[in-house]
């Protein structure tokens, strides 16, 4: 999945990738690069809660003093002044300056509680284990940590999942991070296997996108009536272009507007284009010609006609009604698609999730493709996944009749098979759920 539009998004968001961070979280490898557009120094910021101490001590500046700065020594900081300041009636706070950056601690004796935060550039001061030291120093009963990295490699992506929810990913080798005229686009490895992320959003991984890709492109590939002639739009992986090809198409359009997303991609995944099979899609040699393009121009521009139409982005975002990416779920692009379908043609396009409480953009899109295809004579058609996450709609310019007994009797026909999907798994994944079902007039 990217983008697909023409307007660059990368004042949304800062140049580079920033977890929340993790204790736990893997390394990037020694090899793993540097993110290219940043000139920030790499470091770690730690800030921390702890708890259960003295309030004598907390009230003690020389003590905390000592401590703060034996502490840091220890774990390889260079402690060069420190400052100390004491409150009436209560309260100490302490800054110390070092080589590295610096570290600061608040005292709440009434508590029984300090706040700290230690920031250090480069690799000879752990400000993990100054934390530590200084909780054992301490004496504190309860420590909370959260690390932060500032600048360089990422250890950690927080993917937004809905509103008050998010996702972290721990990182190992980190194989590609740049920032593209588009997008971040990161490439690690995370408990999924090879993973890649646009603006912090998980867009495939190695361990689950055959699932992902398979629900994207059999179903609508099956129930198009002819399957000669097929447009992708997004998709930067390379992989719905390719099991387009398996399913039987003799050509295969691919758009995207990133292009040097795509060739990350083909570098840099394990899956979808290998760089030699991109170059060939991009000067046309073989069933699949990549386009660099605006997806929606492209397909509003175009006098062409294809048997199925698959659009791969990043999910459409109705909290943020002026989002570029919006325009690419629009009625009006979807009625577009739906114009340069043959009579048999399909769309199909990722459509959020049918998780009851993120389901909010799937409901729309369903209303959205009923009232689309139903003026064609045709219908909507709901495509689930194993992996709930995921769902997808087909609008199908003519009514199919049973759509799983249609793609179960065609998948037997194909030149080839998935590994996923069989006849009884597209019986039962076209059935939409109750919840829309009900929203049909």
């Amino acid at each position: 999945m990217s983008p697909s539009f023409t307007t660059p998004i990368t004042d949304r968001h800062p140049a580079q990738v920033a977890g929340d961070g993790s204790l736990t979280a893997g390394l990037p490898g020694p090899d793993a690069p540097t993110l290219s557009t940043s000139s920030h120094p790499v470091g770690r910021h730690v800030l921390a809660e702890l708890g259960g101490i003295d309030p004598a001590l907390l009230d003690d500046a020389g003590r905390l003093r000592e401590i703060l700065g034996r502490s840091l020594t220890e774990a390889g900081a260079q402690v060069r002044q420190i400052v100390v300041e004491a409150f009436e009636p209560q309260g100490v706070t302490v800054v110390a300056v070092l080589a590295e950056s610096h570290a600061s601690v608040h005292t709440w004796p009434e508590l029984g509680g300090m706040h700290v935060d230690v920031f250090t550039c480069g690799d000879d001061a752990d400000p993990v284990a100054a934390v530590r030291l200084l909780a054992e120093g301490v004496g504190a009963g309860d420590t909370a940590l959260q690390v932060v990295d500032r600048g360089g490699v990422p250890r950690t992506v927080t993917e937004p999942i809905s509103d008050g929810l998010t996702r972290r990913w721990d990182l190992g080798t980190v194989h590609h991070s740049s920032s593209t005229a588009f997008q971040r686009v990161l490439v690690a490895d995370t408990a999924h296997g090879v993973t890649l992320f646009c603006d912090d959003e998980r867009q495939s991984a190695e361990h689950t996108q055959l699932t992902y890709h398979e629900a994207l492109v059999w179903p609508g590939a099956m129930l198009a009536r002819n399957l000669d002639r097929v447009l992708i739009v997004g998709s930067s992986e390379g992989v719905a272009s390719e099991m387009a090809v398996a399913a039987g198409a003799s050509h295969v359009d691919h758009v995207d507007i990133d292009t040097e997303c795509v060739r990350i991609c083909a570098e840099h995944l394990p899956y979808g284009y290998t760089p030699d099979a991109l170059a060939a899609a991009e000067r046309g040699d073989g069933p699949i010609r990549v386009t660099y393009a605006d997806g929606r121009q492209f397909v509003l521009d175009s006098a062409e006609h294809w048997d199925l139409i698959v659009v791969d982005l990043p999910d459409e975002r109705p909290d943020e009604p002026d989002a570029q990416i919006n325009l690419l779920y629009a009625e009006d692009f979807v009625r577009a698609c739906a114009d340069r379908l043959t009579e048999g043609g399909v769309l199909v396009f990722q459509a959020g999730s049918p998780a009851v409480w993120r389901d909010a953009t799937l409901r729309s899109a369903w209303t959205r493709f009923d009232s689309v295809f139903g003026a064609t004579g045709g219908r909507g058609v709901y495509i689930g996944c194993e992996e709930h996450e995921w769902a997808f709609l087909a609008g199908v310019r003519s009514d199919p009749g049973d759509p799983g007994e249609v793609t179960a009797a065609r998948l037997a026909q194909a030149p080839s098979q998935p590994e996923t999907i069989d006849a009884t798994s597209l019986r039962h994944r076209l059935v939409a759920p109750l919840s829309l079902r009900r929203l049909a007039p």
